[in-house]
């Protein structure tokens, strides 16, 4: 992980997921001291919940375009 971290919420899903994957993978290694271990810890929370926005968006982006579709088809 870089010195200073892009900011979570500019992260992309893909972004946030593969740092997430890197930050785990670092975590079941074993970080050199207790507090790497918070900071990856803390990060890794951090880019969870970032990835979770990034699905419910999609998922009520995909629920709002089966509703217009669904819509479009019964008014024609």
């Amino acid at each position: 992980m870089a010195d200073q971290p892009v900011p979570v919420a500019q992260l992309t899903y893909e972004q946030a997921r593969d740092e997430l994957i890197r930050v785990v993978g670092e975590l079941e290694q074993g970080a050199e001291t207790l507090e790497r271990s918070l900071q990856l810890w803390e990060r890794g929370e951090q880019l969870a919940r970032r990835c979770e926005e990034w699905l419910i968006d999609a998922r009520a982006r995909l629920d709002a375009a089966r509703s217009a579709q669904s819509q479009s088809t019964t008014a024609g």
